[in-house]
């Protein structure tokens, strides 16, 4: 059994106008909510329970899932003060409960297999599964040979990795970007709630970072096949939305 949790509650403020009085989960694409579409891939990955956080526009969210035929489904998280994505998942635990949670950004469209990350990430025995790719990016994830994170990497020269990591390991490395979507298992949950006080705003990314020294957080890179669009920038929300106007 698993659990899903969408990031809905960001500003989205490259995708002014629209964000100044709307949600970025519920900008069109295709003709359709961001959110409406994510949801449903969640839903046909065998995923029938999914926490969606809010704090940007929550009411309309709130409204727009309310009106919805999934909204048995859905658990709202709302944030008075928004928690980044860190915080939001530490804040989202007692809702998800005991069991791992698949995360997925609201902003993000990919036609991926969740069902096949879904059985990589059991396969590997993983702490974290995340969705990674080879594009360019000014942020790296560095990853062992065998794919467990082993440190980040920026591109101004700055690369920061745990004191405990053998010189060989990160000399060996691989760099991938994070692309948006990743599982979390329970076993990680303790660290989380250790790693900062409830209500707390702080990012994934930097979480990962510190438990990739004594946990499992492998990447999955996403197949050259499927597509992937990050529609937080009005270039991609436009790419995004002609390939899905002329899809599903």
């Amino acid at each position: 059994m698993m659990t899903g949790m969408i990031f809905a509650a960001g500003y989205g403020t490259r995708l002014k106008p629209w964000t100044d009085s709307h949600p970025k989960a519920l900008v069109p694409v295709g003709g359709r909510p961001a959110l409406d579409r994510v949801v449903e891939r969640m839903l046909d990955a065998g995923i029938d329970r999914i926490v969606v956080n809010t704090h940007h526009f929550a009411g309309q969210i709130h409204e727009h899932i309310a009106s919805r035929p999934w909204a048995g489904h859905i658990v709202i998280s709302h944030e008075p003060e928004l928690l980044d994505t860190g915080g939001g998942l530490r804040k989202a635990l007692p809702l998800i409960g005991d069991s791992p949670v698949l995360i997925h950004n609201a902003d993000i469209m990919t036609d991926i297999d969740l069902r096949a990350m879904i059985d990589a990430h059991h396969s590997l025995h993983a702490d974290a599964t995340l969705l990674t790719d080879c594009r360019a990016s000014a942020r790296f994830l560095l990853f062992r040979a065998e794919g467990t994170l082993c440190g980040y990497y920026r591109t101004d020269g700055t690369r920061m990795t745990p004191d405990r990591l053998p010189a060989d390991a990160i000399r060996n490395a691989k760099a991938r970007c994070f692309d948006g979507v990743h599982i979390v298992s329970q076993s990680l949950y303790g660290d989380l709630r250790k790693y900062a006080p409830d209500d707390t705003k702080f990012s994934i990314i930097d979480f990962y970072r510190e438990a990739g020294i004594d946990h499992r957080i492998h990447c999955y890179d996403r197949p050259a096949d499927a597509r992937w669009y990050d529609i937080g920038r009005p270039e991609t929300l436009a790419a995004a939305d002609t390939y899905y106007t002329h899809t599903r």
